[in-house]
């Protein structure tokens, strides 16, 4: 699965000093029509009983100079919970979640279904509101390390 390039995103889950969240390559569009998305979320993790406590998330796709948020939540140097939330600018959401100010996009989700399977959850949110930064570039996770899209093109294969 290192081979399966992604944009690197934050869920962010939970209010007041019960939040919680996590890093995520695991997202995708699932539907335009009714804006609705999908994000695997391990079972084992403790953002799952704060997914079932509220029944809301948000999608933070990270720019490409928000790599330190990624590893906050990510849990790197032992953060947990409210802690993961600092060092970054945070507004409250209109399903209460909070989206990360100069993300490349914030999707406002509300929790539509979680279907089990093996050890994870796949999420299906739909989408309530979204908040997007056009000069923003991504950043990418391949293959064990943090990426950025180059400006530079090579020549086309065919």
């Amino acid at each position: 699965m290192r081979f399966l390039a992604g944009a690197v995103s934050v869920i962010t889950v939970g209010q007041g000093q019960d939040l919680t969240g996590f890093t995520a390559t695991s997202v995708s569009s699932l539907s335009a029509d009714h804006p609705s998305i999908i994000v695997s979320l391990n079972r084992a993790s403790s953002s799952w009983p704060a997914i079932q406590r509220y029944q809301s998330f948000c999608v933070n796709v990270l720019a490409d100079d928000q790599q330190h948020v990624a590893d906050n939540f990510a849990g790197r140097g032992g953060l947990k919970g409210a802690d993961r939330y600092e060092g970054a600018s945070w507004q409250k959401l209109v399903t209460g979640s909070l989206g990360l100010v100069g993300a490349l996009t914030v999707l406002d989700c509300e929790l539509e279904e979680a279907i089990e399977r093996h050890s994870h959850s796949i999420l299906i949110g739909s989408v309530r509101a979204i908040t997007t930064t056009a000069e923003a570039q991504p950043l990418l996770y391949w293959h064990g390390g943090y990426r950025q899209l180059s400006n530079e093109t090579g020549p086309a294969s065919r």
